[in-house]
This record gives C-alpha cells, sequence and structure tokens, in this order.
C-alpha cells in the first residue's frame, strides 16, 4: 500500500440552514488542499462520495468539485455510490488511482444534504440501502431493518438492552469534545437504557437513542504517494485498505454474523502485519447501537454472543482497553450517508497526528476504520499508521 493522507477537512455535522450540498462539497474541498500545503493545480484526480438516492435534485454531482476552484476545471473526476459506505468507496478509488500511478496526487471529498429532505422521503431513501423485494415494505424504513436484526439477536442470544444503552452512552459521551458533531450531549446511561417520552422505542428493541442521526455534511482528504507525502508537512499512511461485498439480500446470509465484515477485518489485519492488540482506537460503523454490538465479535473482540460484555465493562469506552468511536461515532456525530467514510479517515488521520483536540486518544499510533454499507453488505476496513 502506498497511499498516504496528507491533509484534511471536516464540516460540522448536523442541520445546516442555509447550506446547500455545492456549498458543503467546495467549502471543504478547498481546506483539504490548504491544509496539504499543495494547490489545485496539483491535483491529478478527483473522487467524489455522495450517496443522493433522492436526498438532492441534482443527481450528477461530480464535477461540483470543480466549483471550488476553476484550476481543477479539466481534471478527471468520478462520483462513487456504495450505500453507507459510499465515503470510503471515495477513499478506496483514490488510493487504487495513486497504486496505479495514474495520479500522484488525488483529492476526496464525501457529502451529503439529508435535512431538507420531508421525513417520510429520508425512511424511503435509506431503505434503498436495503433489498427491496425482500425489505421494501419494513415499517420504520432503515431502522426497521436494524430492528428485526436486534430481535433476531435478542432471540439467539438474549435480550441486550443494557450493552444497546451502553454503547449510546458511550459514543454519546466522547461526542461531547467533537466539535464536528451533531449531537455534543452526554445523556448518560439511564436515559439511554429507559423509554421515555423523550427516547421512544422506534423499531423493534431499538429506540431513538439507539438510532444514528440524519446529517448534513462533508469531508475531504488528499491523498498523495509515499515517496511524495514523505516531503510534505505530514503523512498517514494505509497499512491497510480492504473492500468485501457480500450478498444483499439478509435471506442469503446469517445476518447475525456480519461475515462480510469479518472477512475486511481479517484481510486488513494480515495485509498490515497486525493484531487487533496493536491498535490503539477503532471508528466503526454504529449507525444502530446493535450494529456496534455485531461489529466488536465481527472483528474478533468478543465470540458470538458475547459482544455485550466488551460494552459493560468498559473496554471499549475512550479510556478502555480498545477505545471504539472515540469520535462520537454516527451515534453522536451524525450520518451525513457520503461523507461518513470520509469522515472516519478525517478523523482517524488526526488522532494520529495528535490533532484530536478533546477527543484525542493518549499516545494514539495505530488506528483501524470500519465502514459498512447496507446491512453489512459493502464492508471496508483501513489501517491507519503516521510516517510523518
Amino acid at each position: 500500500m502506498t497511499a498516504c493522507i496528507v491533509g484534511w477537512a471536516h464540516s460540522r455535522f448536523g442541520k445546516l440552514e442555509g447550506e446547500t450540498l455545492e456549498g458543503l462539497i467546495t467549502k471543504v474541498a478547498v481546506e483539504a488542499l490548504d491544509h496539504a500545503g499543495i494547490g489545485p493545480d496539483d491535483v491529478d484526480e478527483i473522487v467524489l462520495g455522495h450517496f443522493n438516492a433522492g436526498f438532492s435534485p441534482q443527481d450528477f454531482t461530480a464535477s461540483l468539485v470543480l466549483q471550488a476552484d476553476d484550476r481543477l476545471r479539466f481534471k478527471p473526476a468520478t462520483r462513487v455510490e456504495n450505500a453507507c459506505a459510499t465515503g470510503s468507496a471515495a477513499v478506496r478509488q483514490g488510493i487504487r488511482a495513486i497504486d496505479a500511478n495514474a495520479a500522484r496526487i488525488v483529492l476526496v471529498v464525501g457529502a451529503e444534504q439529508m435535512t431538507t429532505t420531508p421525513g417520510p422521503e429520508i425512511g424511503k431513501n435509506l431503505l434503498k440501502a436495503s433489498y427491496l423485494p425482500e425489505d421494501g415494505d419494513t415499517p420504520a424504513g432503515f431502522a426497521g431493518v436494524f430492528g428485526k436484526i436486534a430481535q433476531a439477536y435478542f432471540q439467539r442470544y438474549g435480550d441486550q438492552s443494557d450493552a444497546l444503552a451502553m454503547i449510546a452512552a458511550k459514543n454519546h459521551k466522547n461526542g461531547v469534545d467533537n466539535p464536528y458533531a451533531q449531537m455534543r450531549k452526554d445523556f448518560g446511561y439511564e436515559f439511554c437504557r429507559q423509554e421515555s417520552e423523550k427516547n421512544p422505542f422506534v423499531a423493534g428493541p431499538l429506540k431513538r437513542t439507539d438510532c444514528s442521526l440524519v446529517s448534513d455534511g462533508a469531508a475531504a482528504l488528499a491523498l498523495t504517494d509515499t515517496a511524495t507525502a514523505l516531503k510534505m508537512r505530514r503523512a498517514v499512511t494505509f497499512r491497510a485498505n480492504e473492500h468485501v461485498q457480500d450478498f444483499l439480500p439478509m435471506s442469503k446470509r446469517d445476518i447475525l454474523s456480519f461475515e462480510g465484515c469479518e472477512r475486511a477485518w481479517e484481510q486488513a489485519l494480515k495485509k498490515a502485519g497486525v493484531t487487533l492488540d496493536d491498535l490503539s482506537f477503532v471508528e466503526t460503523h454504529d449507525c444502530f447501537t446493535i450494529a456496534e454490538l455485531i461489529e466488536y465479535e465481527a472483528m474478533g473482540l468478543a465470540k458470538p454472543g458475547e459482544g455485550a460484555r466488551l460494552a459493560l465493562d468498559g473496554t471499549t469506552a475512550k479510556d478502555g482497553r480498545l477505545p471504539v468511536n472515540p469520535s462520537g461515532g454516527l451515534k453522536a456525530k451524525g450520518h451525513p450517508i457520503g461523507a461518513t467514510g470520509v469522515s472516519m479517515h478525517v478523523l482517524t488521520a488526526m488522532q494520529l497526528t495528535g490533532e484530536a483536540g478533546g477527543i484525542q486518544v493518549p499516545g494514539a499510533k495505530l488506528g483501524g476504520i470500519f465502514n459498512m454499507g447496507g446491512a453489512a453488505v459493502a464492508n471496508y476496513v483501513s489501517i491507519l499508521d503516521r510516517i510523518r
């Protein structure tokens, strides 16, 4: 793996009044290049991660990045999409261009504007990340899909409501110190555990605090090869970047195993020549708290059915043996679909360069990232290491 992150930018996530998709994209594009200390003339290729699925009437968006600076005109620009892992798909496309010697510097942008869409349409748009012949009529949309997963997990392994509440409380507590986070409030375990008027059940055993947020936001990365990166201000290298795609219908797999996630982690750890014990922290895809719980098991932190223990005993807390989602995760930070995977890479690079501020994991040296599209359909794992 030769690609390195040499600069980045990150907008605030949330309901961004008066903002446009184009404005989100262009702002982070300019800021990422400035952060890297390079100009638009230096960019060889542009990759935009944008899910859309009906959130924006402007569906042809690759060239919106060019609006950031006229000097980007005539650069190759491509939009990529892979459901909720769209951002990581864009990152991987940029890495592959560098690995193939097709580009020396790649600008990767991820963006989504969701909050201007009416509520019922949001649910319909998100449900497009599932297999519609089987799940198209699911009540509560995509939350309903994961509600079914949670219900099946509870049936197989017992009620895990305590663990789900602990995961939610952990991530909200972590998000308090993240200036980019949509929700910077420590709700505490008791609020997350109890059903209430402010925390009602949404789907199956999942309450509102178990679900990630509808968000606007953008993030960007400047990528280059190792030789070039070592001459720049900072360099965070990809020790591994793996992509595993699984069947879309949940009926064709054991949905409680997240086998694509498991395989992506196995491949990434082998490629990087490390184990989970070598990681300083992990940013993982907690679109719903049940997803983070199953991901503990899929990544190899716990045996099947035993992931709850890690949440309850503090293993994955910020001061635990392996902090998971020190940023607050999708749960507190927000989940603007196309931006999420790029955001994960930005925040991990910030940790490794000691630039993460209040969410900094002390002495962070090696970071893991898991971003998924759909219900463990598109699975991406990166392992990042600072070399400059």
